[in-house]
């Protein structure tokens, strides 16, 4: 018996040697420790020794059961190092290789100058009000000194969806909405931004949908002077610290009285150039005194409140400040042309 056992425990320990993964480890471990191993049978044979001998034999067993045990648990050791490392070989990454080149978006040339504008009027105490772009006829029309027949709405030409219902033209319904909501209560000093749309032909300096940004303030003594004072302000912080302005004289149904406004030329400092077309003088946008007829249908004193109002198309101010010749630049989604603008 004594044979036997030193037989099984190199028999074992040879094959625990040649194991090569942790299931053919166990199958070892289950052959010669399990229930139904040759160890197991030794135990059960060991009735038949005399007194003397069994706890003899009885140390022999579990001294061959303890070296098995402690070969098995070296050699899983050395098993589980080994599928770590092939693990770690496996997901090695070669710090050496060229790391591939992160493509990182970029704020379009219009969504920076609006933002500009945006932030700037901020700055002067102004709030962001919006609107719906499926506007009522009245809110875009009549609440702004355009009643229906009016010539000037021949000026806009809309997209109707039905008799009262269109897409905006102007974002100035939004400053309609807002002086209603104050209920005749100043002071209102806002700016609306937004989409608006005109049945027009698409070519380099028209589109059929465009982008307005409208400035409003209504409060008690608002005079011409505020207006010019405002949007000087505005021409120098966009184009430039040494920029003027002028006032021409103009038209706007909502406003009177109404100008155009011009800045001064930033290309050629108002001697005359190609962009200024020879003038010294850009036109940027139009204004005006808020009409009394809109002060009063939004529910203000006309006698008591007065103000001022102002629209520019952010495209023509990018076009302007970047130097884009045309306008379907910004909607074409051109890679390369977008990419002009990397960190501007």
């Amino acid at each position: 018996m004594k044979e036997r056992l030193q037989q099984l425990q190199q028999e074992a320990l040879e094959k625990i040697e040649q194991a090569n993964d942790l299931k053919a480890l166990n199958d070892v471990r289950v052959a010669y420790l399990g229930k139904k191993g040759p160890i197991t049978e030794v135990l059960r044979g060991m009735g038949a020794l005399s007194p003397e001998e069994r706890p003899l034999m009885g140390a022999l067993v579990n001294d061959v059961r303890e070296a098995i045990q402690r070969a098995l648990e070296a050699k899983q050791a050395t098993l589980e190092q080994e599928e770590v490392e092939k693990k770690l070989a496996s997901e090695a990454i070669d710090v050496t290789l060229p790391g591939r080149p992160i493509r990182r978006g970029n704020h379009h040339p219009l969504t920076r100058v609006i933002e500009e504008i945006e932030d700037l009027f901020i700055g002067m105490g102004y709030t962001i009000a919006e609107g719906p772009e499926v506007e009522k006829d009245y809110y875009n029309f009549e609440a702004l000194n355009l009643p229906k027949g009016h010539p000037a709405r021949d000026m806009q030409d809309s997209f109707y969806i039905t008799e009262e219902i269109l897409l905006r033209t102007h974002t100035s319904p939004v400053q309609a909405r807002t002086m209603e909501k104050h209920q005749g209560r100043g002071p209102v000093k806002i700016i609306c931004p937004g989409k608006v749309y005109r049945r027009d032909n698409d070519d380099a300096t028209h589109s059929h949908q465009f982008t307005q940004i409208e400035g409003l303030v209504v409060d008690e003594n608002i005079r011409m002077s505020d207006l010019k004072g405002t949007l000087r302000e505005f021409a120098r912080k966009m184009f430039g610290e040494d920029r003027d302005i002028r006032f021409r004289p103009s038209f706007f149904p909502f406003t009177e009285p109404s100008v155009e406004v011009d800045v001064s030329c930033f290309n050629c400092g108002g001697h005359g150039c190609n962009v200024c077309k020879g003038t010294g003088w850009i036109e940027i946008l139009g204004a005006g005194m808020v009409h009394p007829n809109v002060l009063e249908m939004a529910g203000f004193d006309s006698k008591k409140y007065t103000g001022f109002a102002f629209g520019m198309g952010p495209e023509r101010i990018a076009m302007l400040k970047y130097g884009i010749d045309d306008i379907r630049h910004f909607y074409q989604n051109d890679v390369r042309f977008l990419q002009q603008f990397h960190r501007v």
